[in-house]
């Protein structure tokens, strides 16, 4: 693409909210230019599990969106794309390994289960299949659970995708023209202070709007246009193992998961988290700290998450482990994302922090974003999500 290239939109970050941005944004009729400095899921995309999940979402904002994108990521799965699009006649389900496998949450004892009901009564409110498990029914489900369990919540509208495949068809799928291996260097703005495009390292690229979907990185963006938006990374690992015949047929998580995903402490926390692939291993996940962008490895973290897996289901201390890796989940203080204009500066959308559930929540803001950008009003109330709420904060 030479200097000055043009177009609609320029949506920053080829991930699976950029790569769900370009696509709502091209069937909007948008003309969209798709620029990465890395390849298509070379940041947090690409080390993710490709959870799809409600269960793990109190009732609020993130729910309303993560039901809005299990909805959309359903209807994906059954289109079948021109042959010259996807490069055969399967269904987008199958080329990206959509599994509506659904999600079992266990209680260790009492008071965990407890609280799991109680979250399962506001979550059905806000439209949440949510079925209670006993501890004599848990077996049925999963064979190869520990014993002992208290009993769980079974949550069918979980699914998973196979993330980095999944990203790559809808960046296909989009038509957009995609720009990888350019780093985003500045966002030009005209002398109204309104975005005209962004400024590259191998030239620019013109547009009236500009999304960020930068994901980790989306604070450094949204500082190229003058804009404050505090995203930090929150580092986690993923175990995998050998592959096996299909033991664990849900995704599979303790309950105290879901206090660990909506902490706010910057310490080490590990919830175990386990669950098959159509591929055979078993991802081992999940561990949560604040340590900026260190990419070390750690023992103790991994040590920690084979024990958990290995308290949930004890057959796995006879399985190899093959490989561990990590990346960073775009964290922003209040657990919700932010989507939509920015009032401060006209043409700039965001579309990024939604810390570990960017997979899940894609769909949903690639069309939110979609319908922003055309003038039509959102499916969903943008308001908690306005990306100038923590403008607020530093003011006081």
């Amino acid at each position: 693409m030479t200097n000055g290239s043009s177009g609609d939109v320029v949506v920053v970050g080829a991930g699976m909210v950029g790569a769900a941005c370009a696509l709502y944004a091209a069937r909007a009729g948008l003309d969209v230019i798709l620029v990465d400095r890395g390849p298509v899921t070379g940041g947090t995309t690409g080390a993710g599990e490709g959870n799809l999940l409600v269960s793990d979402k109190e009732p609020g904002p993130e729910l309303r969106l993560a039901l809005l994108s299990g909805r959309l990521w359903r209807e994906l799965a059954e289109e079948v794309p021109s042959a010259e699009r996807l490069g055969t006649a399967e269904a987008l389900g199958a080329a990206f390994e959509y599994e509506p496998k659904g999600g079992l949450v266990v209680a260790s004892g009492p008071a965990e289960l407890a609280a799991l009901t109680g979250l399962a009564v506001g979550q059905r409110a806000a439209g949440v299949t949510a079925v209670p498990v006993g501890a004599s029914e848990l077996h049925d489900l999963e064979p190869y659970l520990a014993p002992g369990l208290a009993g769980g919540m079974l949550y069918p509208q979980d699914a998973q995708v196979m993330p980095t495949l999944a990203a790559a068809h809808l960046v296909r799928a989009s038509g957009a023209r995609l720009e990888t291996g350019r780093t985003v260097t500045g966002v030009l703005r005209g002398p109204d202070g309104a975005v005209r495009g962004v400024r590259t390292d191998r030239g620019d690229l013109l547009a009236p709007a500009v999304v960020n979907a930068a994901g980790t990185w989306g604070g450094e963006i949204a500082a190229l246009a003058g804009v404050r938006l505090p995203v930090l990374p929150r580092r986690g690992f993923v175990l995998v193992t050998e592959p096996l015949p299909r033991r664990v047929r849900h995704k599979v998580y303790a309950a105290d998961y879901v206090a660990d995903v909506a902490s706010d402490s910057a310490a080490l926390q590990t919830s175990p988290v386990v669950e098959g692939t159509a591929a055979g291993p078993v991802l081992i996940g999940a561990s949560r700290e604040r340590v900026g962008f260190d990419r070390s490895f750690s023992l103790p973290v991994v040590r920690a998450l084979a024990a958990g897996a290995t308290r949930l289901f004890p057959f796995l201390a006879d399985v190899r482990a093959l490989r561990t890796y990590l990346g960073f989940r775009p964290y922003l203080p209040d657990h919700l994302p932010a989507l939509g204009p920015d009032p401060r500066v006209p043409g700039l959308f965001h579309a990024c922090g939604h810390e570990g559930a960017g997979i899940g929540l894609a769909t949903g803001t690639g069309l939110l974003i979609a319908q922003a950008l055309t003038g039509k009003t959102p499916e969903l109330d943008l308001f908690p999500f306005r990306p100038d709420r923590f403008a607020e904060e530093a003011a006081e």
